[in-house]
């Protein structure tokens, strides 16, 4: 079944507006080939689901799922994974971990930790009601056939925490915050991007590996890195760092800044929702700021950096207006600014970032970005075909031309100016896609999916 629509049944499924055996009797009867929009259709025309609403927001979010290349679970009926072997990771079982007093269980959890890290999964998820599992190249693994009772991942999930994070979690229902364990002395230390949120099963925590082994940017797989080192060398200017979640942004903001750790001799001020990888001062001084810690949010961060002496401000993400808007600014007036965004090519960056702003604005912002910024790196991981995860990536260098796009809102011809542009070290999204098929990387099945809309 195409995985658009598996996420659409998944959300209904999910929601319980049709029980398992409707699911069964549904997907028994459905064309694999059907596509979200017409299953959705049909959902709505039959009576399954009869909140139009819903399902128009389902269908957004299964057809973006899909995009971004996320597995959907298994359901009744439609068992993706049931060929997939589990893990050989010890998982003790439910009873045994049930019966661990707080350190054992500690102890437990900590060894869990190492072994998702030591088999390079992005993340774990420890969830009530619901099988452990992790995610790996990519793809969901689970690690027991069991379910974790909600008693026991609470217990799991809360033993890391602080007393002040459990009474924020307690009173809020979510928390975002920073793991660390081991000291890395005669030990492997580890450091997680970690969530926590109630839903309808319980408890949910899910925890986002974060290496600290910096890689240079051809170990991460660019292959114009000169290029992006070469944006690097601007002591002003925005450098914008996208992709969809689970691309490797974060890897690579970590890359930049360290290389401009080794190459300059400056002051950087970061701003991150969490602090996920530790820089050290080395020929920069590397300041680290992490938003709910040491300041309020971005928007106080960004206007304190201004008077802080910075020479380079990096920002984990720009999210709304104010902070795009002080990007800018800090952009034109002299300050080298990294920041990322959740968007997938330069194209969409560059809507996404300048259509926040009120028309009464739009002339001056496109003006300010066309002449402050240096460039876009768009990038997103994808399943090799060695059963990893293959880097493809978009760069758009400001050339005088991408200017005059920019100041014109003309960003339809952004394609067509990259392409005018490869003596520049500018490549398109679907350059790299055809490159990676070349070169055996990526199946042609994997790349016909990612390519933008344009050429399918």
């Amino acid at each position: 079944m195409r995985k658009d629509t598996h996420w659409l049944l998944y959300f209904c499924y999910d929601n319980e507006l049709f029980s398992e055996d409707q699911l069964r009797g549904l997907v028994s009867s459905l064309d694999a080939a059907i596509p979200a929009d017409k299953c959705a259709k049909m959902l709505g025309d039959a009576g399954w689901v009869e909140d139009t609403n819903f399902l128009k927001e389902a269908l957004e979010a299964a057809k973006q799922n899909a995009d971004d290349g996320y597995l959907p679970p298994e359901i009744a009926g439609i068992l993706i994974h049931s060929t997939q072997p589990e893990t050989e990771t010890g998982f003790p079982a439910i009873e045994q971990l049930e019966a661990m007093s707080p350190e054992e269980l500690r102890s437990a959890v900590k060894a869990l930790f190492r072994h998702c890290q030591s088999i390079g999964a992005s993340d774990l998820h420890l969830s009530g009601g619901s099988r452990p599992r992790i995610r790996h190249h990519r793809k969901i693994v689970y690690l027991s056939r069991e379910i974790l009772p909600d008693g026991l991942a609470r217990r799991m999930n809360f033993l890391l925490l602080t007393d002040t994070q459990k009474a924020q979690f307690e009173k809020e229902g979510d928390l975002d915050y920073a793991l660390t364990l081991g000291n890395g002395e005669g030990g492997l230390r580890m450091r997680y991007r970690a969530n926590l949120m109630l839903q309808k099963k319980g408890v949910s925590g899910v925890y986002r590996i974060v290496t600290e082994n910096l890689q240079s940017l051809e170990e991460l797989g660019f292959p114009n890195a000169d290029t992006i080192r070469h944006l690097l060398t601007y002591h002003n200017g925005l450098i914008l760092v996208t992709g969809p979640v689970n691309s490797g942004k974060t890897t690579t903001l970590a890359t930049l800044v360290n290389e401009l750790n080794e190459s300059r001799q400056e002051h950087i001020i970061t701003v991150e929702d969490p602090i996920e990888v530790m820089q050290e001062s080395r020929n920069c001084i590397v300041t680290q700021r992490e938003v709910g810690k040491h300041t309020a949010n971005f928007n106080s961060a960004l206007k304190s950096a201004l008077r802080e002496d910075p020479d380079i401000i990096v920002i984990g993400e720009m999210r709304d207006l104010e902070t795009i808007e002080m990007a800018v600014t800090a952009a034109e007036t002299g300050h080298l600014v990294i920041a990322t965004m959740h968007t997938h090519d330069a194209e969409s960056t560059l809507n996404r970032m300048l259509d926040v702003f009120p028309p009464n604005q739009q002339g001056q912002i496109r003006a300010m970005t066309a002449g402050s910024l240096r460039g876009i790196l768009c990038q997103r991981l994808l399943p090799s075909t060695n059963d990893g995860v293959a880097l493809a990536c978009e760069l758009m260098v400001n050339t005088p031309a991408v200017a005059n796009i920019i100041r014109d809102g003309k960003e339809t011809g952004l394609e067509s100016a990259m392409q005018a542009g490869r003596k520049k070290g500018m490549r398109t999204m679907n350059e790299s896609l055809e490159a990676l098929v070349e070169a055996g990387k990526i199946t042609e099945d994997v790349a016909k999916e990612n390519r933008s809309h344009s050429d399918i």
